[in-house]
């Protein structure tokens, strides 16, 4: 992960459906919630659109 921080939550419903990963990963698909140790840290993050641009 690419910034530190405390685990709040977990998707457990993946466990039994895992495939909500790639079908529906707004939605869903969530892995976790993360309370970032250092908000700051969210500013170097990529938008998804930015994303979407460095993998095409």
């Amino acid at each position: 992960m690419p910034l530190g921080g405390k685990i709040l939550e977990v998707n457990g419903d993946l466990e039994e459906n895992p495939q909500n990963v790639n079908q529906d990963p707004y939605g869903r698909g969530w892995m976790i919630v993360v309370k970032p140790s250092d908000p700051e840290e969210i500013k170097g993050l990529l938008s998804r659109d930015d994303y979407l641009r460095q993998i095409q």
